[in-house]
């Protein structure tokens, strides 16, 4: 069970770090400034392309929902965003070296698949046939089981993925008409089995914290998850940000369960899982021995984009395409309007990008940035070998960051981590706490003015 005093003292907010710095640090970028951060990537270290596209329209807005989502409009507003995504993509592929490979395409949204068939398939052809891929690069689509019928999957299968997050939340429809939340069209089993007859690799995404769950409850969602047997499973923190999300305000009134329940979720959820047979990777993925997540995380070669945990095979520069999509570049962060409407307008009536914020990071902020990532990852920091790797020295390295051994031995007291002069590892115990020691070594939290969500 989780020490009640740790829970109490490290479930405080603090960055999610699906990015350094966070995204609530960019500011105004502009579309020149974008392309030439594209031109620059094309010399980066890491130089395999992923591409991903912002689908935001959903059937029905749930209320848990943190995400850039608007409700269904009519068929012909579909159509224009399709037709400004192509824009987009015409606009910037001739900036990307030909002579590239694709290492991952990711749909999220929204829900990606509220779109017809035929617009992915279109999507996934353009780029596909503008540059050669890696061996088995991963197209990955994330999936709204509700409004899905057999002919619908037979039809995604048809469009090039190779691994669909199903985003089942809870099996508990008492908890999914509370959220907003419409249950699976078809059962789950039917599901796997046209995916698997495909193919396919599997998730399923869970989500904890929600009004009308407890313990026990979220338990038989866990089970039901497991005798399915996806490959992995993503237990996810619902984060509770009505400033940024205001119908969030619906589940505050509903009720929303205590810290310490929320807690017992996640302890109990993970306990089944291990007994299951999934081994933990990060913070919320739980995968079979033999998942590519698992390896990279044996050999610490674990890596983290916005579209979630990745391999340093998949590993690449991130082209973002839709509203509110962010580019995630060796030198810089860009991400596009989030008014449809204005980008809509800006690429088919002016031809032009809809770059309106972003951020460049300093050599330092580089440096932290696979600090961050690396810890956040893999649970440990060899600092001469990623000094190595970023060719710098360890003290050079530890100076950029806000490398201070009192706080760290602080954290190690409370067993969080173990540290010396040229390792940290996160001990099992503190792995629910990543973020916080992260944070730790962040020299933007020493006087952070921002708000972030609890890491439980």
């Amino acid at each position: 069970m989780m020490n009640t005093e740790l829970f109490s003292k490290y479930n405080v907010p603090v960055p999610r770090y699906t990015s350094y710095p966070p995204a609530n640090y960019f500011h105004g970028f502009g579309n020149e400034a974008y392309r030439e951060a594209v031109r620059q990537s094309n010399e980066a270290r890491d130089n395999h392309l992923s591409f991903y596209l912002h689908i935001p329209f959903c059937h029905h807005l749930c209320h848990y929902c943190g995400c850039n989502s608007y409700p269904m409009p009519r068929p012909e507003v579909v159509d224009e965003y399709v037709r400004a995504l192509h824009r987009e993509i015409d606009l910037v592929l001739p900036l990307l070296d030909s002579h590239r490979l694709i290492a991952q395409i990711h749909y999220g949204g929204g829900s990606p698949t509220a779109l017809p068939p035929r617009h992915i398939r279109s999507l996934n052809e353009r780029l596909l046939s503008a540059f050669g891929t890696i061996d088995a690069p991963e197209v990955a689509i994330e999936c709204h089981p509700g409004y899905l019928s057999a002919a619908d999957w037979q039809e995604l299968t048809r469009c090039g993925f190779n691994r669909y997050s199903i985003g089942v939340q809870d099996f508990d429809t008492t908890v999914l008409k509370m959220v907003g939340r419409r249950p699976s069209l078809l059962p789950m089993e039917e599901i796997f089995g046209l995916l698997r007859q495909a193919g396919a690799r599997i998730n399923l995404d869970l989500l904890y914290g929600l009004p009308r769950q407890t313990a026990e409850s979220f338990a038989r969602s866990v089970r039901q998850a497991i005798a399915l047997r996806p490959d992995r499973v993503v237990t996810f923190s619902y984060a509770h940000v009505p400033w940024v999300n205001s119908r969030q305000l619906i589940l505050e009134k509903a009720g929303l369960p205590d810290g310490d329940e929320k807690s017992r979720m996640f302890v109990r959820a993970s306990a089944l899982l291990r007994e299951a047979g999934y081994v933990r990777v990060g913070m919320d993925h739980f995968v079979l021995p033999d998942d590519e997540l698992n390896v990279a995380l044996r050999t610490h070669r674990l890596h983290r984009n916005f579209q979630g945990y990745c391999t340093r095979r998949t590993t690449a520069q991130v082209y973002a395409f839709g509203v509110t999509g962010i580019s995630q570049l060796d030198t810089a962060y860009m991400q596009n309007t989030k008014m449809i409407d204005e980008y809509i307008d800006s690429l088919l009536n002016h031809g032009e990008l809809c770059v309106k914020k972003g951020y460049t990071l300093s050599p330092d902020e580089r440096a932290i940035r696979e600090v961050v990532e690396t810890l956040m990852c893999n649970y440990r920091i060899d600092w001469n070998e990623l000094a190595r790797r970023l060719a710098l020295d360890a003290s050079t390295l530890k100076s950029a960051t806000a490398y201070d051994e009192r706080r760290l031995a602080d954290l190690q007291l409370d067993g969080l981590i173990d540290f010396d002069a040229d390792t940290l590892s996160v001990t099992p115990a503190g792995q629910p706490f990543v973020r916080n020691v992260a944070a730790a070594l962040d020299p933007l939290m020493r006087d952070n003015r921002l708000s972030f969500s609890k890491p439980l």
